[in-house]
């Protein structure tokens, strides 16, 4: 009789079946760390809550950007433009005009019946002008500001004086000068206050300052 041994088959490790061979122990599932229990639900969460930020920043569901001008540059904005209305705005009606010179008379304490503009401060003429030509410029001017003619406009005569005294010369600085009776005028910064006549008589920036008469005629003694 023929011996017949009989192998069980049992796989190698290499994969291959083979008798002996000790069978490999089934491995588990690998658990997949994601995702979490309630991950989907707060991921969901988040993109509703980011939903607003990208509308935004695209500009609306058109996907169009807004131009936003913040609260600042507005601010900003309003105040130039008022400041612009009012530089430009007229004067009494019916004047047809934005700004004028105006040159009147007002009796001013301890001088009299003196030239003033029409805010009320006296007005000066300086000797080294002669009546020729404007000779306070730069630091001078500063101190004695030129009472400027505005462009396309011709002086106004005020109460108390005559119109034909009135007329202009250039300014070194740009721009024209009123003058009257052939003098450039002048107002003085340390006159803070419409009446006051504190530079009558005074030497300063390189020569004397005297207060008019309504007649054109300098007044040349101090305030009494």
């Amino acid at each position: 009789m023929e011996d017949v041994t009989v192998r069980s088959a049992v796989p190698a490790r290499d994969g291959r079946t083979g008798p002996g061979l000790p069978r490999p122990a089934a491995r588990a599932p690998a658990r997949q760390p994601w995702p979490l229990p309630g991950t989907a639900q707060a991921a969901r969460g988040v993109a509703s809550g980011l939903a607003p930020v990208r509308r935004a920043l695209r500009g609306g569901p058109a996907g169009r950007p807004r131009p936003r001008v913040p609260l600042v540059t507005a601010l900003a904005l309003a105040c130039v433009l008022a400041a612009g209305c009012a530089s430009t705005s007229p004067g009494p009606a019916g004047s047809g005009h934005t700004a004028r010179a105006e040159v009147t008379a007002r009796s001013l304490p301890r001088v009299g019946t003196v030239l003033v503009n029409g805010q009320g401060r006296a007005l000066y003429m300086f000797v080294p002008d002669n009546r020729q030509k404007v000779t306070c410029t730069g630091v001078c001017a500063a101190t004695w500001p030129p009472m400027k003619l505005p462009p396309g406009t011709r002086p106004a005569a005020g109460p108390g004086v005559k119109a034909a005294l009135l007329g202009s010369d250039p300014d070194p600085g740009g721009g024209r000068v009123v003058t009257y009776n052939g003098w450039p005028l002048y107002t003085y910064t340390a006159d803070v206050q419409p009446g006051q006549a504190t530079g009558q008589a005074i030497n300063l920036n390189g020569g004397y300052w005297y207060l008019l008469r309504p007649s054109g005629k300098p007044l040349t003694t101090g305030p009494r």
